[in-house]
C-alpha cells in the first residue's frame, strides 16, 4: 500500500469552549483530549507519519508531551490563523514520498480504527473521501426575520465529520487553487468539491463527536466512562 500520513490541526483558538486552555490540551478522563487522537494514529497498522499542527506558543509544550509517546509524529508545524492555512502548513511538511494524506481534527477523540480504515481505503479507490453520518433531525433553511424558508430534504442531508482522506497531490492542488481565489472553506473536502472532484461518502460513527463546547465534553466524559477508559 502506499504511504500514508495524517495532519492533526491542533491550533484552533476554542473561543466557543470559554476556557483558557485550548480544546486539544482539556483534561479527558486524566488526558489531554488530543492524546485519544494520537493513540488512534498511533495504534492504527494504515499510518506511517503524523504531522501535529499546533499555536507558536505550543510548540515546546506538545514536544515534551506528544514526541515521547507517539513515535509517528515526526514532525511540529505550527499553524497559521485560521484552520484551512493550518492544514495546509501541515500539508507542505510531509514527505515528499507520501501518497495519501489524512486529515483529522485533533478534537475529534473517539475515532475508531475501522471508521479510519474504511475512509483511507475509500480514498485509495476514489481519490478522495470524508467520514459522515445521516442527519437525524429535520433541517430548516431561516429567511428573513427569523422564519423558516425551506424544509430540505432529510435523507440527502449527511453531516461531515473527520477524518478526510485523499490523495495528497490531489489535495495540495485544492489548497493551492482555493488560496489563489481566496475561497476560505470549513473543512477540506469543500475545497476538493471546489476543485471539481467527487468525494465519496464513508459512513461514520454518531460517537466521532468534536469537542466545541463545554456540553461536547460533557457528552465526551459520558462516551469514556461507557468504554471504561
Amino acid at each position: 500500500m502506499a504511504k500514508v500520513a495524517a495532519v492533526i490541526p491542533a491550533a484552533g483558538q476554542g473561543r466557543r469552549m470559554g476556557t483558557a486552555v485550548k480544546k486539544p490540551f482539556l483534561l479527558l478522563g486524566g488526558f489531554p483530549v488530543i492524546y485519544y487522537t494520537l493513540r488512534v494514529m498511533e495504534e492504527s497498522l494504515l499510518i506511517d507519519d503524523v504531522v501535529l499542527v499546533v499555536s507558536p506558543d505550543e510548540k515546546e509544550q506538545c514536544r515534551t508531551m506528544v514526541l515521547s509517546d507517539f513515535s509517528k509524529v515526526k514532525i511540529i508545524v505550527t499553524g497559521g490563523e485560521k484552520r484551512q492555512e493550518s492544514v495546509y502548513n501541515g500539508l507542505l511538511a510531509l514527505s515528499a514520498d507520501t501518497r495519501l494524506v489524512v486529515i483529522h481534527d485533533a478534537v475529534r477523540p473517539f475515532l475508531g480504527l475501522a471508521n479510519l480504515q474504511a475512509v483511507v481505503r475509500a480514498a485509495e479507490t476514489f481519490g478522495a473521501a470524508t467520514l459522515a453520518v445521516p442527519v437525524k433531525d429535520t433541517v430548516k433553511v431561516a429567511g428573513e426575520g427569523g422564519f423558516i424558508n425551506q424544509t430540505l430534504p432529510r435523507n440527502s442531508l449527511w453531516l461531515a465529520q473527520t477524518p478526510q482522506a485523499f490523495q495528497y497531490s490531489l489535495i495540495v492542488a485544492a489548497h493551492r487553487r482555493a488560496r489563489e481565489i481566496g475561497y476560505s472553506g470549513t473543512d477540506d473536502a469543500g475545497l476538493v468539491e471546489l476543485a471539481g472532484q467527487p468525494v465519496k461518502l464513508v459512513f461514520g460513527s454518531y460517537e466521532n463527536i468534536k469537542i466545541t463546547t463545554p456540553e461536547d465534553l460533557i457528552t465526551a466524559e459520558a462516551l469514556l466512562r461507557r468504554k471504561g477508559e
